[in-house]
């Protein structure tokens, strides 16, 4: 009878920071394996070795397979691993977190089971969206009307910009090309949009459903961070894409949202960001705020936290070391 492996994946400590990794490869319609500690993609044109610790995330396109021992490595070098549609369009599933702290989502869940720190996140959203005007008065219909104001006049004013004609935004649910050319490119960068904050999110441990604009939906608090950048970066994209022309708007979308994306820094503004409005007192050198340190606790009395893996016996504090808990 075979044993259990005791070999330890690596501790936080030892993996390759998040900022010095390759944000994410795409790897489409090959094998990947390992092969000592890298992965490798094998097709027709032969295998490629992918030193598996310098990958942020890897996106798993259309006809990928992916063995065990593949799946092994990546978890073991901390890297997020993506399900995505052709292209790396759409985002369908997703591996684990990249971090090891639990510490944002129990901050996300905090903030929105309370309907004040929940108003309170909302305001703090669309105060990254109107920094000229304090939103901590309004209610929340008051922000849905200020939101529907400035997406019109980011229209109008894209319109104007690009020499692009504009009527109303119109979406037609699972016919793409019932729009006009200016509709089908909105589309295409809002369904851009939305998958990169659910990479992020997902990236940062949070949950996608506990939104603080939108709710009801497995993906409100993506459609919440994705909103902060619409009229910056989506809109004004889609609308370029269609000023070069009319012909295969989607791809042409999609090539000038990544160029914008690039330039604005997105991925790591979207993470400061989340971080930012979740956890608004932190600094960087708050005790606890790395987020993948590798710390287990348990919770006691008084919102107080003592170490997990000791047996406590009913005296306060007492603990008895014989063995592990497990």
């Amino acid at each position: 009878m075979s044993t259990i492996s005791g070999r330890s994946i690596s501790s936080p400590h030892e993996l390759t920071r998040v900022g010095d990794r390759i944000s994410f490869i795409y790897l489409e319609r090959c094998t990947i394996h390992r092969d000592d500690n890298a992965i490798t993609a094998t097709d027709a044109d032969g295998v490629t070795h992918i030193p598996s610790a310098s990958i942020g995330t890897l996106l798993l396109g259309p006809g990928t397979r992916v063995t065990h021992q593949g799946m092994s490595v990546l978890g073991e070098c901390g890297a997020s691993v993506v399900w995505v549609g052709e292209h790396g369009v759409r985002f369908y599933a997703g591996g684990r977190a990249l971090t090891r702290s639990s510490r944002l989502a129990e901050a996300q869940a905090t903030a929105w089971a309370n309907r004040r720190t929940r108003l309170d996140v909302a305001r703090a959203m669309y105060r990254l969206r109107f920094p000229q005007d304090d939103p901590s008065d309004r209610t929340r219909q008051e922000l849905l009307n200020m939101e529907g104001r400035r997406v019109k006049e980011c229209y109008r004013r894209e319109s104007s910009r690009t020499g692009v004609p504009w009527r109303r935004r119109e979406y037609h649910h699972g016919n793409f090309t019932a729009g006009d050319p200016a509709n089908q490119a909105v589309t295409a960068a809002a369904q851009c949009m939305y998958g990169i904050a659910h990479s992020v999110v997902a990236a940062l441990g949070c949950s996608a459903a506990l939104g603080f604009v939108h709710s009801g939906h497995e993906r409100s608090f993506v459609l919440d961070i994705a909103d902060l950048y619409k009229t910056e970066i989506g809109i004004p994209a889609a609308f370029e894409a269609v000023a070069e022309g009319e012909e295969d708007i989607a791809s042409r979308t999609r090539r000038a949202l990544r160029d914008r994306i690039n330039t604005a820094g997105l991925l790591n503004r979207c993470v400061r960001d989340i971080k930012d409005l979740l956890t608004p007192t932190d600094t960087p050198d708050t005790p606890g705020s790395d987020d993948f340190c590798d710390q287990v606790t348990l919770q006691s009395d008084g919102g107080r936290h003592v170490a997990s893996g000791r047996n406590y016996s009913a005296a306060e504090h007492q603990t008895i070391q014989e063995e592990p808990l497990w």
